[in-house]
């Protein structure tokens, strides 16, 4: 990946590491976010878990990771941890009317 810095110590390199978890953390509420708005705009339980979405996901994330030289599988696990938690929060936001 090109627009990784190039580092000259361990503690730049734990800074920069540091400064990618603060962002991921921000992208994945973000996602979180958004995921709450998305149950306003479902009609059942059935419909929020939403099966061929998360399929998609799934296969696009892994594709990512390969052609990013990274393990697809430690992607999918990562998002299938973080899509199974979210499903869940929608279901909760789904059957509380958009009072969560």
């Amino acid at each position: 990946m090109s627009d990784v810095k190039e580092c000259s110590s361990l503690e730049e390199v734990r800074g920069e590491i540091d400064k990618i978890d603060e962002a991921l953390v921000e992208l994945i509420s973000k996602r979180s976010h958004l995921i709450r708005q998305a149950a306003g705009f479902k009609n059942s339980v059935d419909e929020v878990k939403a099966h061929d979405r998360i399929e998609d996901i799934m296969q696009r994330v892994r594709t990512k990771a390969i052609a990013l030289n990274i393990n697809p599988n430690m992607i999918s696990e990562l998002f299938k941890i973080m899509i199974d938690e979210m499903v869940e929060t929608e279901i909760s936001e789904f059957r509380n009317g958009g009072n969560f």
